[in-house]
C-alpha cells in the first residue's frame, strides 16, 4: 500500500499542498485504521504525495509502543527517472520551470547507473527495507503508459546489483512482458502488477520462485467493467482503462491459472482508501481465486515477501500472536474481509473497524 494520504479523491492536490508532517500524520492515521481492519502488517511500497522519510519515524514510534498501529515494512521512495510513473511533478509539465522544481524535491529521481548506486546507498543508510523501482510508466500518471520502460538496462541492474550487495531485496513497478521477463533474468526478488502478462512470463516467474502482487483492485472496474465507477476516477486514469481494459482482462486469466507465489497488496489511490485492504480480498474472489487462496497470500506468503516468516504469518508455537476474524463466512462472502470481528497483535487485542 501507499500509506501517506488521506482521501483517494484528493491524492493529488495533497502531493503538494500538503507539508511533509501532514503526510507523516496521515501515515499515523493509515497505520491505525489498517490494524483496525485485521492488517497487523502492511508494507509501504514508496510515498505517492510524500518525498521524505515519514514512514520510517511512523514505523519506529510503533515499534516502541509510542502509538498503535500495523506494523510497517517500508520503502519511502522509489527508484525513478524524469517524468516517469515515480514523478508526480509530471502533472506540471506544461510549466517546466515549476515542475523542474518541484522535480527535485524527490531524492530518487535521477538518472544513469552512478545516481541510482548512491540512490540506493542513501535509501538503505536511511532505514529503508526494501528497494522499489519503477521500472514502467503507468496509469495514475499524466503522461505516461504502462508499456514504457522508464529505466535504461544500465540503471536497472545498477539498482539491483546495489541493494543486493547491502543485503536488500528488490521489487518493482512493472505491465509489460518484455521489461518482466528482463528483470528475471537480472536477478529481480518480486514484483508489482504485472497486470499485462502473458503465459511465457508467468511460466518464467514460476521457474524462478519469484513473487507477484498482482494489485488487482485498482483495475476491478475495467476487468469486471463497471461504467459508473469508471466515471469517478481521474479523466486519464479513466482513458488508459478503457485502452487496455482487454489486455488488463487476458493478463488476470493468466495469473489467476498461474502457479506464481502471489502476495496480496492494494495500491489502492484512485477507488478505493489506502487503509480499506479488504476489497482486494472481494477482487480476487471476482476473478476466480479461491478464498484459500487469497488467505494464504496475505498471511503466510506476505510473510516471506516481507522477510517476518519466522515472526508471523502462521499460527504457530514460537510465534507472535497476530490473529484477526472477520463476521462473514470467508470462504463465500466476497467483502467479508470488510468486516473484521477481532484483531490481535502481539498478543494484545485492539478496536476493529468495518467498511463504512
Amino acid at each position: 500500500m501507499h500509506m501517506d494520504y488521506y482521501d483517494w479523491h484528493t491524492i493529488r492536490e495533497e502531493v503538494y499542498s500538503q507539508t511533509e508532517e501532514a503526510k507523516t500524520l496521515a501515515i499515523v492515521r493509515c497505520a491505525k485504521k489498517a490494524l483496525q481492519r485485521g492488517f497487523t502488517t502492511v508494507r509501504h511500497t514508496g510515498g505517492i504525495t510524500s518525498n521524505g522519510y515519514g514512514v520510517l519515524d511512523v514505523k519506529r514510534a510503533i515499534e516502541a509502543g509510542y502509538i498503535e498501529g500495523a506494523r510497517i515494512v517500508a520503502s519511502p521512495l522509489f527508484m525513478a527517472s524524469a517524468g516517469s510513473h515515480g514523478d508526480l511533478s509530471q502533472g506540471f509539465a506544461r510549466n517546466p520551470v515549476v515542475s523542474g522544481l518541484l522535480q527535485k524535491l524527490t531524492p530518487t529521481i535521477g538518472c544513469g547507473k552512478d545516481f541510482f548506486i548512491n540512490a540506493v546507498r542513501e535509501q538503505v543508510k536511511y532505514g529503508s527495507d526494501f528497494i522499489k523501482i519503477m521500472a514502467t510508466g503507468g496509469f495514475f500518471t499524466p503522461y505516461d503508459n504502462p508499456i514504457q520502460q522508464q529505466l535504461n538496462d544500465e540503471e536497472l541492474q545498477a539498482i539491483m546489483t546495489t541493494a543486493k550487495e547491502l543485503g536488500k531485496t528488490v521489487t518493482a513497478h512493472v505491465y509489460t512482458n518484455e521489461l518482466m521477463q528482463k528483470l528475471i533474468r537480472m536477478g529481480i526478488d518480486g514484483m508489482e502488477h504485472g497486470s499485462l502478462m502473458n503465459e511465457e512470463t508467468a511460466a518464467m516467474i514460476e521457474e524462478a520462485g519469484i513473487y507477484l502482487v498482482p494489485t488487482f483492485c485498482p483495475y476491478e472496474e475495467a476487468v469486471h467493467y463497471d461504467a459508473e465507477k469508471m466515471k469517478e476516477k481521474q479523466p486519464e486514469f479513466r482513458q488508459k482503462l478503457e485502452y487496455y481494459k482487454d489486455m488488463l482482462r487476458a493478463g488476470r486469466e493468466v495469473i489467476c491459472h498461474s502457479k506464481i507465489r502471489l502476495g496480496y497488496g492494494t495500491d489502492l489511490v484512485a477507488n478505493h482508501q489506502n487503509y480499506e485492504s479488504g476489497y482486494e480480498y472481494e477482487a480476487w474472489m471476482s476473478s476466480g481465486m479461491s478464498p484459500f487462496a487469497a488467505l494464504k497470500a496475505a498471511s503466510k506468503t506476505n510473510s516471506e515477501i516481507l522477510q517476518l516468516e519466522d515472526q508471523i504469518g502462521t499460527l504457530e508455537i514460537g510465534k507472535l500472536a497476530d490473529i484477526s476474524a472477520w463476521r462473514r463466512d470467508l470462504m463465500t462472502d466476497k467483502k467479508a474481509l470488510l468486516d473484521c470481528a477481532f484483531v490481535m497483535k502481539e498478543g494484545k487485542s485492539y478496536p476493529t473497524e468495518a467498511v463504512e
